[in-house]
């Protein structure tokens, strides 16, 4: 099998190119590197330094024609989107235009979209269900949705399988502290540095943490599952910011400082994904419990801890 995927220098990304090769897939990254690194592109993947939104892409995807497209590639910063909502739609809807184009070109079997929890913005309910209408409050959050809906559209006119995949806040080895859900990746470069852990409001804030080696096999479970149709990957469970401090000063050995500071624009209160549908669908359940996976991700960060 041969698969594209975008983004694949990125955390998800390289982490769901490092699978693929383990499991003998021919596998091509492409990413602009703007927010990926090369260091993260997996020994034996194909590196195409290219962006998305431009005509270049088409032309590489034609000459690969991959049996798979899985399309992470995207301007994932909250923040980032609220500043820039040019450049969020840009590479977030145009640049999802861009690769369907291309799929459709290349006559390429699925494409798999990574979408987000944020389309859903504050929906005040205890756990979000895809029947739930997306409300989004920041221009990423829409922009992702936007990008769903040109699935649909491409499916209804082409006949083009897809599956959108919804994660909650992914967390894990190799994440940055830029994007979403990266306030993990934030603390451990703050405990690093020796620093205090800044929290954004009272830190009740709370959200499904999903790790991303379950989001990896979400990934692989679409390729022969899910088609047409839009699937959470998560935990179904809460953790607030708090509990995280608490669980960082559990594993640190040093004293951790928390300081607090203001809530920012366009950040949701809770969030939180059934999975009932990925289990149903995709035959898929979460493996790792966030203690787990956060006592994983910090052994990354301090390889030398206990």
């Amino acid at each position: 099998m041969k698969a594209v995927v975008t983004g694949g220098a990125g955390f998800i990304g390289s982490h769901l190119a490092k699978e693929l090769l383990e499991r003998q897939w021919e596998v091509h990254v492409i990413d602009d590197l703007s927010t990926g690194h090369t260091s993260k592109v997996p020994h034996g993947a194909a590196l195409h330094i290219l962006d998305i939104r431009q005509p270049e892409v088409e032309e590489r995807i034609a000459a690969i024609r991959p049996d798979i497209v899985f399309h992470l590639a995207a301007q994932a910063d909250v923040q980032r989107s609220i500043k820039e909502p040019d450049t969020d739609a840009a590479i977030n809807i145009t640049g999802t235009a861009r690769i369907l184009k291309a799929c459709l070109s290349a006559q390429v079997r699925k494409l798999i979209f990574s979408s987000t929890s944020a389309v859903y913005g504050e929906l005040s309910k205890d756990r979000i269900t895809e029947e739930d209408s997306p409300q989004p409050i920041s221009f990423y959050g829409m922009s992702k949705w936007a990008g769903e809906q040109y699935l649909e559209v491409f499916r209804r006119l082409h006949g083009f399988p897809y599956t959108v995949l919804r994660y909650g806040n992914v967390y894990g080895p190799g994440q940055t502290a830029k994007g979403e859900g990266g306030v993990i990746a934030l603390f451990m470069e703050k405990l690093v540095k020796k620093e205090p852990l800044r929290i954004h409001g009272d830190g009740g804030q709370t959200r499904d943490f999903i790790y991303v080696k379950d989001v990896v096999a979400a990934n692989l479970a679409a390729v022969d599952a899910g088609d047409g149709d839009t699937i959470q990957i998560s935990t179904g469970n809460t953790t607030s910011v708090n509990q995280i401090a608490r669980l960082l000063q559990e594993l640190h050995p040093d004293h951790v400082q928390v300081e607090y500071g203001p809530a920012r624009p366009g950040d949701i209160r809770h969030s939180c994904l059934a999975n009932a549908k990925a289990q149903e669908q995709l035959h898929w359940q979460p493996a790792v419990t966030f203690r787990q996976g956060l006592a994983e991700t910090y052994r990354h960060w301090f390889p030398h801890s206990g």
